[in-house]
């Protein structure tokens, strides 16, 4: 496996557009990014895993500075998982002067949940992503379904500007608890820990309850709010979407995903379910 970490590097590396695929991560990597990298193995491609922590889309009084940096255990990792190149450049970079340029997505998609409690954020993701797609301009590229919303930024973008791009989407990884994978699950004290399944059983009931019973949506999403706050947490939102467009289901029958993001002491999770 190589690591490199100038973009000189990566276009000796890969000289032929489309000829690899991609997931790109912003390093600290766990179970879920390692099944990332091996769909994207499936395809018979090499395969290219970026690390970049990428300050475009943190809020100033976010955890850019204390987002953990663990690349050298992160290239064994990737190494063991089946990956070809690690592209780990740094700030500079990848930002050689203020990126004043950037990719605005949709505000009906980009501005609703994540992007109205982190303003901005979907702008940072979309940007960095496309200048990543640049530098790599891979055949594929797959990201999980554990950060939903990104998913369908990062898909809608790339139909738009006709990107010769295949998205694809990996499923979440959970532990045995049903706690979904993250990076910022590591922020979480031991007690915390086993008290962070209660978000994921929180989406399922709503999702259970929104198909089983009469009760209006904006009364069932109270009522879950209500419930994870009684329980400690401090939720931002639990809302049911339509899996399409992520806008308010017209009723029960449609192919549905349930989103929550909610802080657990210092921590911000965010998960979903479809249903």
């Amino acid at each position: 496996m190589q690591t490199l970490h100038t973009l000189a590097e990566l276009r000796a590396a890969l000289p032929q557009p489309r000829s690899c695929a991609f997931v790109p991560t912003m390093g600290n990597l766990h179970e879920g990014h390692l099944s990332l990298v091996r769909q994207a193995r499936a395809h018979g491609l090499p395969v290219v895993a970026s690390i970049f922590v990428n300050r475009l889309q943190f809020a100033p009084h976010e955890d850019f500075d204390r987002y953990p940096r663990t690349l050298a255990r992160d290239c064994e990792l990737l190494q063991a998982a089946g990956c070809d190149i690690v592209f780990a450049p740094d700030e500079a970079e990848l930002y050689p002067e203020p990126q004043t340029f950037k990719v605005l997505p949709d505000p009906a998609l980009a501005d609703i949940l994540e992007g109205h409690f982190r303003p901005g954020f979907f702008t940072g993701v979309a940007t960095v992503v496309m200048k990543l797609f640049g530098a790599v301009q891979p055949r594929v590229a797959v990201f999980g379904k554990k950060d939903y919303q990104q998913l369908m930024v990062i898909r809608c973008m790339t139909a738009q500007f006709a990107l010769p791009i295949t998205i694809e989407a990996g499923e979440t990884c959970r532990a045995a608890s049903g706690l979904a994978l993250s990076s910022r699950n590591g922020y979480l004290s031991d007690s915390e820990r086993e008290k962070a399944t209660e978000l994921a059983r929180a989406l399922g009931t709503l999702a259970k309850r929104y198909r089983s019973e009469s009760t209006p949506l904006v009364e069932l999403e109270a009522q879950a709010l209500d419930g994870l706050r009684a329980a400690g947490w401090q939720p931002d939102y639990l809302t049911i979407r339509r899996r399409s467009d992520l806008t308010v289901p017209a009723s029960a029958a449609e192919a549905l995903v349930a989103l929550g993001a909610a802080r657990l002491g210092a921590t911000r999770l965010i998960d979903n379910l479809e249903s």
